[in-house]
Formats: C-alpha cells, sequence, structure tokens
C-alpha cells in the first residue's frame, strides 16, 4: 500500500539536462527568429530608401544554372521567393504532420474547432478586403490578405511573457498551420501562371516514388533530395510555384517518439563499437542511433533552424524594400488595397478566430471548446493578424508597381497594429480579478492526457495528500544521475506546495544503468515492510551503492526485518510490480528518465524547480476551474431537481383536484 509521507526539504538542486520536447524547440526557434525577421525587414527599408537603386538592380540580378543544353534562369529574388522559400514550406509541413501524429491534433475532435477558426480567420479578412477592393483590379490580389506568419505570431507572444498561457502558443500554431495549408493551396492554383500539365504530371511521379520510398522504410537521404530536386524542376516547368514540393514532402514525413526499443538496441550496437572500434560496427551504431529518432524530427533539426535564421529574413530583406517618399505614404493612406489589407489583418483576422471559435463551441453546445480561455482566444486570434511573410510573398506574385508598395505598406502596419491590440488584450486581461483572470486565460476544456495508466491510490506509491488537486508522477531510474539530481527539486516542490502528490513509477534503463532492475526490486522488497519511501529516498541518495550486498546493508541501516528483506529481494517478489510500471511507461511514450506527468499531461521542458513549479501552478489553476465547473453544474442539476419536484407536487395537486372533483 502506498504511505502518505511530508518529505522534509532538501538542498536546491537544478539538473544540468533540461529535456525539451519536439514542439517547444520548434517554438523557441520560431520565435527566436522573429528578431533576425525584423532586422531584415529594416535593412530592406533602410537600403531602399538611402540607394534605390542599388537595391532594385541587385535583386533583378539573374542567376542561371545549366545541365548541357538545359538551363534555370531566375533573378535573385526569384530565387529566393521560390527556391529557398520551398525550405521554409518544408518546415511547416513537417510541423503539420506531426501536429497530426503527436501533438494536439493526434485526437480527431480537436481538430475541427482549430480548423473553423483557421478558415473563418482567412474567409473574413478577404471579405473585408473585397469590400474595399471589389471592382478594381486591385480585388485579384485577394489572397494577400489571407496569410499569418508563424515566426512573426509566436516571436511577438514570446515578448509578451507570461500575459498568456503557453497552451496559446499550441492554439495559434495548429491555426497558422490550417492557414499555412490553405494558402499554399491558393498559391498554386491562383498565383501560379498557366499550368503546363506534362511537367506537373512528371512532379506527381516522383511525388509518388517519394511516397513509395517512405513506405517501404528507406532512409536514403541524398535518393529523397534527389527526387526532391527533380520534383522541384518539374514544378517550376508546370508553372504550379514549385514551393508546394516542400509542403508536400513535409506532409509525408512520419513523427513518433523515440521507441525504447530502438534506444536499447542503439546502446547495444554503441556497445559494441566500444569494444571494437571498427569502420563497419560505427557505421551500424550511427545507423542504429538515426533510426531511434523518427525522420519528422530529424529534419526539422535540420532545417528548420536554416528556415528561420537564413530563408525567412532573406526573403524579408529581398521583398520589404519600399521606398517610403511623402507622395508613396500619403497616397497609401487614402489607397483602398493599403486600407483593405491593413483592415483585414487587424480586424477580419480576431473577428474570424474568434467569432469561428465561439461559432463552434456553441453549435457543438460545448463538446468543441478552445483549449484556452476566451481573453486568450481574442489575444491569440489577433496575433494572427501578423502576415508578413507569405502576405508579402503573395503580394509580389498578385502587384507591381504602386499597387506592390500599397500593398507592402498595408501589411507592415497591420504587424504594427496586430501587436498593438494584443497588448491591448493582455492589458485588459491582467486588470480582471484574480478568479476571472484565470478563467479568462485557461478556460474549462479538458486536456489531452498523456498518462496511459491513471494514478491508483491502492497500487501506486504516493508521497503527499491522496487527494490532493495536482499530481506529480515521475517515471525514474535508481542508478540514472538524472534522476538523483531531480530528487531535491522533488523535495522543494513537495516543500513548496501543500497539495501536490507524488508518484514514482519504475522505469530502469537495464541497457545503460545494470543495477537498476535490482534496485527497483528492492524498493519493492522494503515497500512489503512499509517502507518504500525511506528505501527509495536512500538508493537515491547512493546511487553508488547499489550492488546485494549494498541493498541489504540499506535495509539493516533502515531498521528492516533483515530476513525477509533478502527473501524477497532473491525471490524477485517486486520484479512484476517493477515489469508493470516499465509497460505503462511504453503505453504513454517514456523512454527515458526522469519523465514526470503533471495531472496526466507530459511535462515538456526541464525539471527544475522553476519550470516544474510553472507546471504544478498550471495544472492547479485548471483543477479548481474544474473544480469551479463542478460545483456550477451541481448546483443547477440541484435546481433542476427542486424545479422537478415543486412541478410533481404542483401536477399530483391539480391531480388530486381533478379526482376529488370527480
Amino acid at each position: 500500500m502506498p504511505q502518505p509521507d511530508a518529505a522534509p526539504p532538501a538542498d536546491r538542486t537544478m539538473c544540468n539536462r533540461p529535456t525539451t520536447s519536439a514542439r517547444w524547440t520548434f517554438i523557441r526557434t520560431e520565435s527566436g527568429s522573429a528578431a533576425f525577421l525584423v532586422a531584415a525587414a529594416v535593412a530592406a527599408l533602410v537600403w531602399a530608401n538611402v540607394a534605390p537603386g542599388t537595391y532594385t538592380d541587385f535583386w533583378h540580378t539573374h542567376l542561371s544554372v545549366e545541365v548541357g543544353d538545359h538551363g534555370l534562369s531566375l533573378d535573385l529574388r526569384e530565387w529566393v521567393n521560390s527556391g529557398l522559400m520551398t525550405v521554409f514550406f518544408l518546415v511547416i509541413g513537417l510541423e503539420v504532420r506531426r501536429e497530426f501524429d503527436m501533438g494536439e491534433l493526434r485526437e480527431l475532435n480537436r481538430v475541427t474547432l482549430p480548423f473553423m477558426a483557421g478558415l473563418a480567420g482567412m474567409v473574413v479578412p478577404v471579405l473585408i478586403f473585397l469590400a474595399f477592393n471589389a471592382g478594381d483590379s486591385a480585388a485579384s490580389g485577394w489572397g494577400v490578405a489571407m496569410s499569418t506568419d508563424t515566426a512573426f505570431a509566436l516571436g511577438m507572444l514570446a515578448l509578451l511573457g507570461k500575459r498568456f498561457p503557453r497552451r496559446l502558443y499550441t492554439f495559434v500554431l495548429t491555426i497558422a498551420v490550417v492557414d499555412d495549408f490553405v494558402v499554399l493551396a491558393v498559391i498554386a492554383f491562383v498565383y501560379s501562371d498557366r499550368v503546363t500539365w506534362l511537367p506537373l504530371l512528371v512532379g506527381a511521379v516522383l511525388f509518388a516514388a517519394i511516397v513509395a520510398l517512405r513506405s517501404s522504410g528507406s532512409r536514403r537521404g541524398p535518393l529523397y533530395a534527389l527526387l526532391g530536386v527533380a520534383m522541384w524542376l518539374a514544378f517550376e516547368e508546370s508553372g504550379v510555384d514549385p514551393v508546394v514540393v516542400g509542403l508536400l514532402i513535409g506532409l509525408m514525413t512520419f513523427a513518433y517518439p523515440a521507441p525504447r526499443s530502438d534506444l536499447e538496441r542503439a546502446t547495444g550496437l554503441f556497445r559494441s563499437f566500444r569494444e571494437q572500434p571498427t569502420p563497419e560496427l560505427e557505421r551500424q551504431a550511427r545507423q542504429g542511433i538515426a533510426s531511434a529518432i523518427s525522420p519528422n524530427e530529424r529534419l526539422l533539426r535540420i532545417y528548420h533552424p536554416w528556415s528561420s535564421y537564413l530563408v525567412v529574413p532573406l526573403f524579408a530583406l529581398a521583398n520589404t524594400g519600399i521606398e517610403l517618399d511623402g507622395n508613396v505614404l500619403s497616397s497609401a493612406v487614402t489607397s483602398p488595397l493599403t486600407v483593405g489589407v491593413f483592415l483585414a489583418f487587424v480586424v477580419g483576422k480576431p473577428l474570424g478566430v474568434v467569432g469561428a471559435t465561439a461559432l463552434t463551441t456553441w453549435w457543438s453546445k460545448g463538446r468543441l471548446r478552445p483549449p484556452v480561455g476566451w481573453a486568450s482566444v481574442a489575444g491569440g486570434g489577433a496575433i494572427t493578424g501578423i502576415g508578413f511573410t507569405i502576405a508579402v510573398l503573395i503580394a509580389t506574385m498578385a502587384f507591381d508597381g504602386t499597387q506592390l508598395e500599397e500593398a507592402k505598406i498595408g501589411i507592415l502596419a497591420a504587424v504594427l497594429g496586430s501587436v498593438l491590440v494584443t497588448a491591448l488584450v493582455a492589458l485588459v486581461t491582467s486588470r480582471l480579478p484574480k478568479q476571472r483572470r484565470i478563467r479568462a486565460l485557461l478556460g474549462t476544456a479538458p486536456v489531452i492526457v498523456d498518462l496511459t495508466v491513471p494514478v491508483d491510490p491502492d497500487r501506486d506509491h504516493i508521497r503527499g495528500p491522496y487527494e490532493a488537486p495536482v499530481t506529480v508522477v515521475e517515471y525514474g531510474d535508481f542508478e540514472c544521475p538524472y534522476c538523483g539530481r531531480a530528487e531535491p527539486v522533488v523535495r522543494d516542490l513537495l516543500a513548496d506546495f501543500g497539495d501536490i502528490r507524488y508518484v514514482w513509477r519504475h522505469l530502469p534503463l537495464t541497457d545503460v544503468h545494470p543495477r537498476a532492475q535490482l534496485a527497483a526490486e528492492a524498493a519493492e522488497a522494503a515497500a512489503e515492510q512499509d517502507a518504500f519511501w525511506p528505501m527509495h529516498d536512500r538508493l537515491l541518495a547512493h546511487q553508488d551503492r547499489l550492488t546485494p550486498r549494498d541493498l541489504v546493508e540499506h535495509a539493516a541501516e533502515l531498521g528492516l526485518d533483515v530476513d525477509r528483506f533478502s527473501r524477497a529481494l532473491n525471490s524477485r517478489h517486486g520484479a512484476g510490480r517493477v515489469d508493470e510500471d516499465t509497460e505503462s511507461a511504453d503505453l504513454s511514450g517514456v523512454a527515458g528518465t526522469p519523465t514526470f506527468f503533471v495531472n496526466g499531461r507530459r511535462h515538456r521542458g526541464a525539471y527544475d524547480i522553476e519550470s516544474l513549479s510553472a507546471a504544478v501552478r498550471g495544472a492547479r489553476a485548471r483543477a479548481t476551474l474544474d473544480e469551479d465547473e463542478r460545483d456550477d453544474e451541481d448546483d443547477a442539476n440541484a435546481e433542476d431537481d427542486a424545479n422537478g419536484e415543486d412541478d410533481a407536487n404542483g401536477e399530483d395537486t391539480e391531480a388530486g383536484r381533478a379526482g376529488g372533483g370527480a
């Protein structure tokens, strides 16, 4: 049976190996690159106004690539917009696929709401744009008003810091993913040149070959690269903008967590190489390590930094150079094109996102709810009004001359306007009373539970109050040095928060920690004498003393019945329990230690006291909201029952009167 225990605080130790999820790596890279994007845009404006002739001439310089009698000649701006931007859309496609395989979209019922919000966040701005430009030649550029710039949007949210919950990042990212997918289809079929079908058919055949290779499990990177380049050339020749190639390849790249079995196999291969460092074993070890990581994550780690810190800033440098003289600005202020673009983003985007979210929630009678509160939805809707990168890309396809300059001015002005509206939402929300502010930011939608096997008080080892609103589960290994470093952090957490129950589950990594399995069984042997937690603490404090003799000495020093402990250890009474924990870890996708879950949600990021405390505070706030929601429902049900009883009494009285009259 688990034993509640109030652990005394220990010296605070911060683990020096933060663990980061792929999604948060993506978000931080996008957020960090926003500064580079802004710097590139400012540099382009300065360059275009200080030396406008050199800016135009440079980006109109042609670069040709020829092989035999065949060649391709584009100016530098076209190489950036159609060539390098393919890498940007590859990253977007990879992130879309990861969201469907591992992220918020892996549950189909969670796709509907962000899809509707993303779709309305494009339709409403287009309608506003057309309202100002109907009947004018500028109306053909309606696609300019559709897009959300993921890098800018996440970057601005990062600048706002803790004013919005972290889950808003995922909500905005999901909307942006829907946005990018639809916008790219618009680019391919609306703003591409006249389509030539034979090269397009060749491109489709090449894509089918890539799909077939991917389905066969092939990991031949050079072959994929060769097919991808050929597919890009075919689409370029067909007249369909070749940036679509990046998105299609990204969408076909699977994402999955590293299976523990693959990690154990990689460990064995590396150990073989360590014992006999031959070229063949080195190659096998590298392949074994690479096979444990999904192709999606490997490609993201390779291309995402290049996309965020080089491709997108270079795109800004090539496309945002506008000569801002008095005549251009004065005409832009009164131009229906500029005003339409500005209002489409600043007003249309938040109106579409918030309106569609509210309508979907109402239509589903609350079954589909946003993952955050309505203040966060409003802030997220406002920040999606930043449509810089793809908006400028479509503007260069749809406009030229004065119209192009006016469109770019509207896009740049919308960036500032959207940031100001988002900051205003954050300011107003911060003025609300605490409970209303928490509800407005977090909402009441249920979160995705990552912990497959829920905590069972009759089985699990629990430290802290059984009925605590926040439960922290750790999968740990008594020989893992990082678990040892995390232990003082957990003790600080229990000391700082009095309403946490802490659960330890075993995950001995026997391929790297040969004594971990026996140590876990020793803890279970101690649990038979109601001493799990004293043994747990001692094992983590003496990770260099885990031999069978050491374990018996630990039992003696804890005052246990040594003979009983030894019999349990020798007969492996606890092996079945350890195996159950290990199986539950596999079901929850846990491959390493320590791994933490907070109220069933996997903790992403570092496991220092600050990160875990923030996760606990967020879980506690949400648990409080859930409790208030249940209380409100109970009150409503009680009122309905009372009304029903009154109605029944009234009906009985009327029936009695009728019977008496008879």
